[in-house]
């Protein structure tokens, strides 16, 4: 079961790292085949890089509320 967690985890956190590495290379000028401008790459980057650490996040929000590790504070609202 941890093992299937850890996958869960680590791919995401592949995808975050690949949006900050497509982040940084259209900061500096480089352009890869697949895109065809700069800021589109540079956009690309972004939403691999917010939607990477934020499935993350909330895996582990989900993990701490079925826990009981929040403390009520970020228990759902009814």
């Amino acid at each position: 079961m941890r093992l299937i967690a850890l996958l869960i985890l680590v791919i995401p956190g592949i995808i975050a790292v690949l949006g900050i590495k497509l982040i940084r290379d259209a900061l500096f000028g480089e352009l890869h085949d697949i895109y065809f401008h700069l800021i589109i790459q540079g956009v690309i980057g972004l939403i691999f890089l917010v939607g990477g650490i934020g499935f993350i996040g909330g895996f582990i929000l989900h993990r701490d509320r079925k826990r009981h590790l929040t403390k009520g504070r970020f228990d759902q609202r009814k």
